[in-house]
């Protein structure tokens, strides 16, 4: 089966999902405001590309582990946070559109999971926490996305990647062709 798969964060939508969520969460509960010097220094290793897989699982353990599974059910607050944030999808998707899309993103699924629906993309794939403990049961990220990628879609064939990254280096060498996307700019790289 030929394919086009997208990342998700910088390339369909306009900045970082999570940080996006946090900063949601700042504004409507106060208990996160102690992991935020974690959260900040998490963010710019983000940014800079500076984390391994193992890395960034250990980073974002103890915000997971002593936030996350306190919260209760987000389900309201993703939808209110979309509500508010799918203005940020980038228009350049509409444009790029196909039935044959897969969506590989480090966004975890519980986030991704609503505007998946609202923008009638039903082939996505995320990080996974588990609920209950505050573990990853899967982090898409980096060469994980292209063990997941495999495993959730096994004899797929990437015709067309799009990423904003190099760290979707790993990706890009399974890909056919290969578009960085800056802003709303497409160029081919490969």
């Amino acid at each position: 089966m030929d394919v086009n798969v997208f990342d998700f964060d910088n390339t369909i939508y306009d900045g970082e999902t999570l940080i996006d969520f946090i900063v949601y969460y700042i504004k409507h509960d106060i208990k996160i405001w102690k992991y935020i010097p974690k959260l900040i220094i998490i963010a710019i290793k983000d940014a800079l590309h500076l984390f391994t897989v193992d890395e960034a699982i250990k980073a974002y353990a103890s915000f997971l582990e002593g936030y996350y599974v306190h919260v209760g059910d987000l389900t309201a607050d993703v939808v209110r946070f979309w509500n508010k944030n799918e203005k940020k999808i980038k228009p350049l998707y509409a444009e790029h559109k196909s039935d044959c899309d897969i969506i590989v993103s480090g966004t975890t699924d519980f986030i991704l999971d609503e505007i998946m629906k609202r923008m009638g993309i039903k082939n996505y794939v995320g990080s996974q926490i588990d609920k209950k403990t505050g573990k990853f049961t899967r982090l898409c990220f980096l060469e994980n996305k292209v063990k997941i990628f495999n495993e959730l879609y096994p004899g797929a064939h990437i015709v067309n990647f799009y990423t904003d990254s190099m760290n979707d280096k790993a990706m890009m060498d399974i890909s056919d062709n290969v578009y960085l996307v800056k802003g709303s700019k497409i160029t081919k790289i490969k």
